[in-house]
């Protein structure tokens, strides 16, 4: 848990530096112990030793999809998200609405975006889009 909660704040921290300092690193070991291991399938993808890449998702919520900056755009993103896809018919999950890398990822891997926010709801007070993806099936072959 503490590595998938480093690479959740590397990347994060990259991809929103203007909300750099919102938790320490003993918040977000907290936070991936006791609020995502428990209720979420954690999956992680590896270099050598090292964590890159985690997604934690549940039922059909995508909860946690974070790759360290210098493993972006490899695709490793695309097969754990991919993993979450495998084990649903829908999914939705959050993302700000300035983290354009992250919405055109989404959009690429078949997310639609269905409702945005000014952000008052959120811990970060920051707008965001709620996105789905739904389970097409198999062009009859």
């Amino acid at each position: 848990m503490d590595r998938a909660a480093a690479v959740h704040r590397a990347s994060f921290d990259e991809r929103l530096p203007w909300l750099v300092g919102l938790h320490t690193q003993d918040e977000d070991r907290w936070f991936y112990r006791h609020r995502v291991f428990p209720k979420c399938v954690l999956w992680g993808a590896f270099e050598s030793d090292d964590l890159v890449g985690v997604i934690a998702f549940h039922e059909d919520w995508v909860d946690q999809l974070y790759v360290l900056p210098y493993a972006q755009r490899r695709g490793i993103g695309a097969a754990l998200l991919q993993i979450a896809k495998s084990q649903a018919t829908t999914l939705s999950l959050w993302t700000f609405q300035r983290n354009e890398d992250a919405r055109r990822f989404y959009e690429r891997h078949g997310f639609i975006a269905i409702e945005e926010t000014n952000g008052s709801e959120n811990e970060e007070r920051e707008p965001d889009i709620l996105y789905r993806w739904v389970f097409q099936g198999k062009a009859a072959g």
